[in-house]
């Protein structure tokens, strides 16, 4: 039995959908909070429990039967973040889990200067602490989030943002579709995983002329000031902690934390992983 955490979410929906291209519908169990949101993936023959990080008995039932158990990682940040991953752990653990995978990031580590790759490599940290058998599966920065500090240059053709640097922008469902090799066993790691990445880390001068190439338009690439990003995201209503959350990511960028380009995703799903040009083109198509 594989269970999967986070279900109806992103990447935890993808690599359902393409884990149940290579095994029976009877092997897939989801913990999800919402059961009503996967009914669904409960007609398609997917075990559909209810499980929140938030209580550990639903965790234990839920992962109930697991010879492995997807902990996707919650949209938190801090220690409200290491802590749900810490009760869905332990509650893997308690259910007799026989090994963890956790969706992790490259550049995880205790002294990154983004928030989310602190909290990676203490979960990661909790996973070694089980003495099971687990994977830390290091995917690349999400395409998705380059694509929403996009968004406003999509129209006004500049794209205003702090200093950075390259970063490996990753789509979902490639490591949605490494994700469901590793769980069929079709692949195998230890520990940390190589960085699961794209074929290219860019900055976003580069995606500046990306974008202008993609769209015919001329693009400018604007460097604001950290402290005057943060204020204008303020100013637009975005909590402190989110904007210093977004700030941390310009810092890690700039720090190298997101250069790391490795093969290991394309080796695993068998093709080139889509390139940012791709996924710019998709996302703006629609």
């Amino acid at each position: 039995m594989i269970i999967v955490t986070g279900a109806t979410g992103k990447l935890g929906r993808r690599t359902v959908e393409h884990l149940l291209e290579r095994v029976p519908a009877d092997r897939v169990g989801i913990s999800v909070r919402d059961p009503h949101k996967a009914q669904d993936l409960a007609d398609r023959g997917v075990r559909v429990r209810q499980g929140s990080f938030d209580d550990p008995t639903s965790l234990a039932h839920s992962f109930e039967g697991a010879d492995q158990l997807l902990l996707v990682s919650l949209d938190r940040t801090g220690q409200e973040c290491v802590s749900g991953h810490r009760a869905a752990i332990d509650a893997a653990v308690q259910a007799g889990a026989g090994r963890i995978l956790y969706t992790s990031q490259m550049g995880a580590a205790h002294d990154s200067r983004f928030q989310a790759c602190r909290d990676h490599a203490q979960t990661e940290d909790l996973l070694h602490a089980t003495g099971l058998p687990w994977t830390a599966l290091r995917n690349g920065f999400y395409a998705s989030s380059a694509l929403l500090f996009l968004e406003s240059a999509r129209h006004a053709g500049d794209i205003a943002l702090p200093a950075d640097g390259p970063v490996a922008w990753t789509a979902h469902d490639d490591l949605a579709e490494a994700t469901a090799v590793i769980l069929a066993e079709e692949a195998r790691f230890e520990g940390p995983t190589p960085p699961l990445t794209g074929p290219a880390a860019l900055d976003f001068d580069t995606i500046a002329e990306i974008a202008a190439e993609t769209t015919g338009r001329p693009f400018t690439r604007t460097v604001v000031p950290d402290n005057d990003f943060r204020e204008q995201a303020l100013a637009h209503g975005a909590p402190a902690s989110i904007a210093d959350l977004m700030l941390s990511i310009f810092a890690a960028a700039r720090n190298g934390e997101f250069t790391a380009v490795d093969s290991a995703l394309a080796e695993l799903i068998g093709r080139k992983p889509a390139t940012f040009r791709t996924q710019l083109e998709r996302a703006w198509a629609e």
